[in-house]
């Protein structure tokens, strides 16, 4: 860590801290805004006592952004388009970083107010949606160059489809837990089975299941939504420290000759399938000498792979590069890499040629796609730690306000274990979704399949704010970046 400051003046410096103070505060909100939901449940069914569950959910939530990896981190990133990632270490990217975060740190705080269980992710996104369309209109673009078009279209598919799914799912699950349980207490309130045998807490088992899904569903939502303030952080950390942060500066000799060879193995890749890509791709002369200043394009795609060979070639750490050569490296990988998501995408490969390009681009971005280990920590710490305040809204909305009933155990255990699973899933193939939305809809499937009903004003509250969240938060951040282009241009 002490390396994140070496080379910056004090003004960067300083606005560095700020961005990453902002950072952290967002995944902080996002703990006591989101993560009540984790144990919502568990909470309302009192199988657990709420101090000892916010501090459990905090520190699975904790294990979970530790060890989720980095999937849906960079699926965040590359939200934005490849120009304008290449272009974040200007002022543009530190405007950018600080409009997107406030708009985002805005509406989750308005809508915790509320008590309203609105969706970071979605907030989130939006917010980064809002800077990218921006920044394509002040440059004279059409709105969508500010955008990765087909990145968003499957994280908002995700985001359409998860909680309906959930929906569906958890509505089975407590079917089939009725069918095969009818006579059993899960199937009560608390206040049900107070009244009845005068006893507190769940049945032993559905208690034990109750809890083991709260901290799955918190180390789900740690995993996805930590993931989402690891990228932010590093976005951050290259945008205003780019020499630094650029490459993975940790890399051994083996991963650099991994990247290296994985460029060269692309090249060829090309090369032996001339005949198919040259109908959709022009990738360029093979002896073009790359200019200094290129764009992005698949017509400097040779000229870019060779220019990477040489400067890499016998390089065992990239330390031994300057800040500049650093910085004109990841520009090349980032090209060769948006040109290859383009070749891959086309219908003309077998599926082995597909997974070979696929795996090539993995090597490719091995170094470039990291996260230092103080960054890991840092974010399961604000993200944990937020875990342990300010519950007590989102609990009371969850439990009593979506269903015309309190909510059984049963319902929660089916709430739970298909929010759980559907986070992990999403978490592991590296689609951001919202452990909001999944939860509430889980909730008020098992709701109508219990018969319960639904109180139309929460569930028309949640859905207004479900539709609301991404053209509000894409409308604040991206007249936020306008005002600060022309405040500082």
């Amino acid at each position: 860590m002490p390396e994140i400051f070496t080379g910056l003046d004090t003004i960067t410096a300083i606005s560095l801290a700020l961005a990453l103070l902002f950072v952290l505060a967002y995944e902080f909100i996002n703990g006591f805004h989101d993560t009540a939901n984790a144990v919502a449940t568990v909470i309302y069914t009192k199988a657990m006592p709420a101090n000892l569950a916010v501090v459990a959910s905090g520190c699975f939530n904790f294990l979970g952004v530790i060890l989720g990896g980095l999937g849906v981190a960079y699926a965040i990133i590359h939200l934005l388009p490849v120009e304008l990632l290449l272009n974040v270490n200007s002022s543009h990217g530190l405007i950018m970083v600080f409009s997107l975060l406030s708009a985002a740190i805005i509406w989750n705080l308005g809508t915790w107010y509320l008590g309203i269980p609105a969706s970071s992710s979605h907030t989130l996104i939006g917010s980064i949606l809002g800077v990218g369309i921006m920044y394509a209109i002040l440059n004279g673009n059409h709105w969508l160059h500010g955008i990765n078009t087909q990145k968003a279209i499957d994280i908002l598919l995700s985001l359409l489809i998860s909680p309906a799914l959930g929906m569906i799912l958890a509505g089975i699950l407590l079917i089939a837990l009725k069918r095969y349980f009818s006579q059993s207490h899960m199937h009560l309130t608390p206040d049900e089975r107070k009244a009845i045998d005068g006893k507190k807490h769940p049945p032993f088992w559905t208690r034990v299941t109750l809890i083991a899904s709260a901290m799955g569903l918190s180390f789900a939502h740690g995993s996805n939504d930590g993931q989402k303030g690891i990228g932010l952080v590093m976005l951050v950390l290259v945008g205003l420290a780019p020499g630094n942060f650029v490459l993975d500066r940790s890399s051994s000799i083996y991963d650099i000759e991994r990247t290296r060879d994985a460029a060269i193995h692309i090249k060829d890749f090309y090369v032996s399938h001339a005949d198919k890509i040259n109908q959709s791709l022009h990738l360029g002369p093979m002896d073009q000498t790359l200019p200094a200043q290129f764009e992005c394009k698949p017509e400097v795609t040779y000229a870019a792979i060779d220019s990477l060979d040489k400067m890499l070639v016998n390089v065992k750490s990239y330390s031994e590069l300057t800040a500049e050569q650093r910085i004109t490296a990841r520009r090349i990988l980032l090209c060769v890499d948006d040109t290859a998501k383009k070749a891959s995408k086309l219908p003309i490969w077998t599926s082995h040629e597909k997974h070979s390009l696929d795996k090539f681009r993995k090597d490719l971005t091995a170094t470039t796609e990291y996260a230092p280990q103080w960054v890991i920590v840092a974010v399961a710490l604000a993200l944990g730690l937020g875990t342990m305040v300010g519950w007590k809204r989102i609990v009371y909305t969850v439990g009593e306000k979506i269903g015309n009933k309190g909510m059984t155990y049963s319902q929660g255990n089916a709430a739970q274990i298909t929010a759980a699973l559907a986070i992990g899933i999403a978490s592991w193939t590296g689609m951001p979704v919202s452990t909001t939305h999944i939860l509430s809809s889980a909730v008020a499937g098992t709701m109508v399949a219990n018969k319960s009903g639904l109180q139309s004003s929460t569930v028309k509250n949640i859905a207004i704010a479900w539709v609301l969240t991404l053209p509000v938060t894409i409308c604040m951040s991206g007249g936020l970046f306008w005002l600060a282009s022309i405040i500082f241009a």
